[in-house]
C-alpha cells in the first residue's frame, strides 16, 4: 500500500485526528430520499472517536422524519475500523487507506448482514472533505447510500 501526503488529510495515520469536529452532511439514497444534518467525531480515549450524526430525512413521498445514527471509529493500522455503538461493540467494517492517483486517499471494506452485503468506500479528497458510499443488496435491502461531508467552521 502506498501512503503518501495528501493536502487535506496528510498521511493515512494522520485521518483520524484530522476528523475529530463537526461536519455538515448531505446524503442521497437512491430510489428513497436525502438527509441534510449535521456529524460531530469527539475524542473517547487516544486511539477512539466517538461518531454521532443527525438531520432531517426527507423520503421522496414528502414524508420529513428526524434522525440519528452513532459509530465507535477505532484507529487501526493505516486506517480505522468502524464499530456498531453498542455494547459490547460490534465491527461493522475495517478501513485500510492508500493514496489515489488525484490526490484522495480511499479505503474499502465489505460487511455480511444477515444475507444483505454491505460494499462501502471511503473517500478523503484533498480538498479536506470526504465522502462515504455505502453499496447494499441482498434479499431484504436493496439501495446505494452516499454522503457527502463538509467541515463546518
Amino acid at each position: 500500500m502506498n501512503e503518501t501526503v495528501t493536502e487535506g488529510w496528510g498521511e493515512a495515520s494522520e485521518v483520524m485526528a484530522r476528523l475529530v469536529g463537526s461536519w455538515s452532511i448531505d446524503r442521497v439514497i437512491a430510489g428513497q430520499g436525502s438527509m441534510q444534518g449535521n456529524a460531530t467525531f469527539t475524542p473517547l480515549d487516544e486511539t477512539s472517536l466517538a461518531y454521532r450524526e443527525q438531520g432531517r430525512l426527507t423520503l421522496l413521498d414528502g414524508t420529513a422524519l428526524e434522525a440519528a445514527r452513532e459509530y465507535v471509529f477505532r484507529e487501526s493500522n493505516r486506517g480505522f475500523e468502524v464499530f456498531f455503538k453498542e455494547a459490547p461493540l460490534r465491527l461493522f467494517h475495517a478501513i485500510s487507506l492508500s493514496a489515489s492517483g488525484d490526490g484522495a486517499m480511499r479505503g474499502s471494506a465489505g460487511h455480511l448482514c444477515n444475507l444483505d452485503h454491505y460494499r462501502s468506500t471511503y473517500t478523503f479528497r484533498s480538498d479536506g472533505s470526504f465522502i462515504i458510499r455505502h453499496v447494499v443488496s441482498g434479499p431484504r435491502k436493496d439501495y446505494t447510500m452516499v454522503t457527502n461531508y463538509m467541515r463546518m467552521v
